[in-house]
């Protein structure tokens, strides 16, 4: 097992951290131990670094599993940008290029693979050359017919354990419960694994529910505050995305629809748009997004009322994956419930689906807060509320509720927890009709105590009791109401409870959180971004795939100028500083120093950090030497000669590059036919010859070029 020193140092110089978030450590020293593990972690916890930073220290490989094409990709692009020997194989490859990926397997050239469920059979020749060291399976609910997700070709994966008993497994997952976890390990062949079960809570996500009345109005509003943010709004149905996303378009959004009716290579563009920032906003269906690993998402807005919570709490979570503050906004109508309703009506477990959605309509209509609603929902449970949902920001005013709860929990137990909430308020209201007439209701001591309340408050009431712990739903039992334990401390123990004014009700809901509209155009973080999105269309990778929010955000706060302060930020590994170092503390520094210089001296002083840079240079200082007078970072030094050079100064830039290098970019570049962007050279090279040497050779190239064709012409 290797020592911690040598696991940490792992974690920063490939993924850029320098520690662990809860629980990855104690389940990758399990690996190394060679214990098969289950892991339940919510989408942005940090699933795959469990997996991905042993395959780095074992000896072997990693075998991957995973069920989507479009996350495999991502997941290999973003292994190979921190420098990890990483491929994938699936259906959408040529032969040629498995072929070549099987001889790097065969020659110790890769360290995780990932695959498909379905293609592991057309590999058994492969594998049985090379050591496995780790199996992972990603997205495990699917094995189970529990999950909600079922695919055939999971239910197969038993083998690999028959197959590989000394190879530890660990499973992951977002999401599982109790009996879908022992569905995993039975059909895994791993019974004994250890489970890890993370927090539910997700804390930089922002909960806010608005009445479903002028959306289209709202949302626009809602935009206009978030002008460079990626987001995803969720509908009912594909002609509310093609409606939506058209009228977003007018309003000057880069938006686009998504949904199944769509054909393949749309569907395709709009999912690549969207990772690449090209697209800002997808319009869709709930078929979106589980395919991507993209952690600036920033909002999620859901046009209609989910069908449940799981689907709600899953969508949810595909904003803020890098934790930084994100929102999302959650509309709901009467219309949106009659028609997930229908729907209810055409499944195969109707009474389920609508128990669900009654759970899910009482959490859109909810007074307390919204948090603790949806832990609970999942089993666990908090304390205080949380400060970050619609409701604790805007508190309603609290009544005295003990004797509307007392009235309430009386009648379930009179009832003998045998009845739906509609057939309690009946009876507390007094109403004459078969439901209670069939089963002498008016009989009993609490029929028509509730009278002087409408119908609909009671509702709103028994919700508040439901939503608090007072009562709780038997989704099992027809949804009947049934006390806890904490009902008998109010019936027999003369305990208080405090319930929302009804009153402030229909306030609150219309109460609309305004955030202040800052200006972000001028801020170091949007220059950063600029910068991140450029490299990352040069490259031809994702932009968050290059930082994430989070580690531009850090770069912001503390200004890092030297190489070492660069490598000191959360999300720089080493692989990222020799890629991009040089252009980001570029950035920083020419940003610090605008700031600081007097407004009316400003275009005297334009360009000034790059004559010194090239005054030095002339005085036959060496890069080193300059960086060390300057106090700045060889790379900014190294980027102030590049510039320096393309604006006609006379350096002498092929003294920085090998001359072999440079005659192989030449080379490639003509049988590449001069393409756009560094990713198809690095790809060219099979990653031996770095960005930065791509792009001085590319440098060098086209200003012979040039000169070249300056000689012809004359």
């Amino acid at each position: 097992m290797p020592e911690q020193p040598q696991i940490l140092a792992t974690l920063k110089e490939y993924f850029g951290y320098d520690s662990f978030r809860p629980l990855q450590e104690e389940i990758i020293n399990s690996i190394f131990e060679g214990d098969d593990n289950l892991v339940i972690m919510p989408t942005g916890g940090g699933k795959s670094i469990c997996y991905q930073l042993p395959a780095l220290l074992l000896p072997g490989i990693t075998l991957v599993i995973s069920p989507l094409i479009a996350l495999m990709k991502d997941q290999v692009d973003g292994l190979l940008a921190n420098g990890v020997q990483a491929a994938f194989i699936n259906s959408s490859q040529h032969e040629n290029e498995q072929q070549e990926i099987y001889q790097k397997l065969i020659d110790k050239e890769i360290k995780l693979l990932y695959v498909a469920p379905e293609s592991l059979s057309f590999l058994d020749n492969i594998l049985a050359q090379v050591t496995i060291s780790l199996i992972a399976i990603d997205e495990a609910h699917c094995i189970s017919a529990w999950g909600h997700d079922f695919r055939p070709a999971y239910t197969q994966l038993g083998y690999l354990k028959n197959k590989f008993p000394e190879t530890p497994v660990i499973a992951l997952t977002a999401t599982a419960d109790k009996a879908t976890r022992q569905d995993i390990c039975n059909q895994l062949n791993i019974p004994d694994a250890t489970q890890h079960l993370a927090s539910f809570d997700r804390e930089n996500l922002s909960l806010e529910v608005r009445p479903g009345n002028k959306r289209i109005e709202q949302i626009i509003d809602f935009l206009k505050d978030k002008p460079n943010d990626n987001g995803i709004i969720y509908c009912l149905s594909r002609k509310t995305t093609q409606m939506l996303a058209e009228k977003l378009q007018n309003q000057g959004f880069k938006a686009e629809a998504y949904h199944a009716g769509i054909d393949h290579q749309k569907r395709t563009n709009v999912q690549e748009g969207f990772i690449n920032d090209t697209i800002q906003i997808v319009c869709a269906t709930i078929a979106f997004g589980m395919g991507i690993d993209k952690s600036n998402v920033r909002w999620v807005i859901h046009y209609n009322l989910p069908k449940n919570i799981e689907g709600y709490y899953q969508e949810i979570g595909r904003a803020g994956r890098d934790g930084l503050p994100s929102f999302t906004l959650l509309f709901h109508s009467y219309a949106d419930v009659v028609q997930l309703q229908k729907f209810a009506d055409m499944s195969g477990n109707k009474e389920v689906q609508l128990a669900k959605l009654d759970r899910m309509k009482q959490y859109a209509e909810s007074l307390s807060c919204r948090r603790k609603i949806l832990l609970s929902y999942f089993g666990e449970l908090i304390q205080e509320d949380c400060g970050n949902c619609d409701v604790c920001k805007n508190p309603p005013t609290f009544i005295d509720g003990t004797i509307i709860a007392q009235k309430a929990l009386s009648t379930v137990t009179r009832i003998k927890e045998q009845e739906p909430i509609g057939t309690v308020i009946d009876v507390l209201r007094g109403a004459q009709n078969a439901a209670v007439y069939d089963k002498e209701y008016q009989n009993l001591k609490t029929y028509g105590i509730g009278s002087d309340i409408s119908w609909r408050d009671w509702q709103q009431y028994i919700i508040q009791l439901i939503n608090q712990g007072y009562l709780e739903i038997a989704f099992h039992q027809n949804n009947k109401l049934k006390i806890t334990q904490l009902s008998k401390k109010v019936l027999f123990e003369g305990e208080k409870i405090s319930l929302a004014n009804l009153k402030d009700i229909e306030k609150a809901k219309e109460a609309i959180v305004q955030i202040s509209n800052k200006t972000k155009a001028n801020t170091l973080f949007e220059k950063l971004r600029e910068l991140r999105l450029e490299l990352a269309k040069e490259a031809g990778i994702p932009a968050y795939q290059i930082f994430s929010d989070a580690t531009l955000k850090e770069m912001e706060q503390h200004r890092p100028m030297s190489d070492d302060e660069f490598l000191q930020i959360s999300g720089v590994g080493r692989q990222k500083m020799q890629n991009y170092g040089y252009q980001f503390i570029k950035t920083i520094i020419d940003f610090s120093a605008e700031k600081t210089k007097p407004k009316k001296k400003k275009s005297s002083k334009k360009g000034n950090t790059h004559k010194e840079t090239l005054s030095l240079y002339k005085e036959g200082l060496s890069i080193e030497e300059i960086a060390t007078t300057r106090k700045l970072a060889q790379s900014t030094v190294f980027s102030h000669l590049m510039k320096l050079y393309q604006d006609g100064e006379n350096i002498d830039l092929a003294q920085f590059i090998n001359k072999a290098d440079l005659l192989a970019v030449k080379k490639a570049k003509e049988e590449l036919d001069s393409p756009e962007g560094l990713k198809p050279y690095f790809a060219y090279f099979e990653e031996a010859v770095d960005y930065n040497t791509i792009r001085l050779a590319l440098l060098l190239l086209e200003k012979d070029a040039l000169k070249m064709t300056t000689n012809d012409n004359q």
